[in-house]
């Protein structure tokens, strides 16, 4: 039990990790960081969505249909993500009130790491988030926001354990 504790505790380290940064590295061969990698590959893309409709309303249109298409396309995935997250976070619960317990806050902290990244795009400065917003639906468009590419190698990691 302490080992699946400290597993979803990498979790969500991996998840402040990748929110941290903008690009993903090279696997580290541990499921928990991998996972948190790549979850936190799609909370940034949250993030910047929801950044660009606050901040950039008027390109909240193309915004919004260029991520329907994003979000699509990965839908699959996120799916598995999330199912990955809730069940390392049940293992690592020791009853359901446990699990409730730690679901609220793993989902409190992947929030918060969101939040704090969320702020850094808006200390970009207005035109250069301007700029980004405006671009937003070439990036996702662009191989760099295919996430099942990007993060090829921690995927293999994940995907070894059923």
């Amino acid at each position: 039990m302490i080992l699946n504790r400290i597993t979803a505790v990498s979790f969500v380290a991996g998840v402040a990790l990748a929110c941290a940064v903008a690009a993903a590295q090279e696997s580290s061969g541990d499921y928990a960081t991998d996972l948190g990698r790549v979850y936190g590959g799609y909370q940034r893309m949250l993030a910047m969505k929801e950044v660009c409709d606050a901040a950039v309303p008027e390109t909240r249109a193309a915004n919004d249909k260029a991520f329907a298409a994003w979000e699509a396309q990965h839908r699959s995935l996120v799916q598995e993500l999330q199912h990955r997250v809730t069940a390392m976070i049940r293992l690592a619960s020791k009853d359901e009130r446990d699990y409730t317990r730690n679901l609220g806050k793993y989902e409190g902290a992947i929030l918060q790491e969101r939040q704090e990244y969320k702020e850094i795009l808006l200390g970009l400065g207005s035109e250069e988030l301007r700029g980004q917003c405006g671009r937003m639906p070439e990036q996702l468009k662009a191989p760099q926001a295919d996430l099942s590419k990007v993060y090829a190698a921690e995927l293999q990691t994940i995907r070894k354990r059923k």
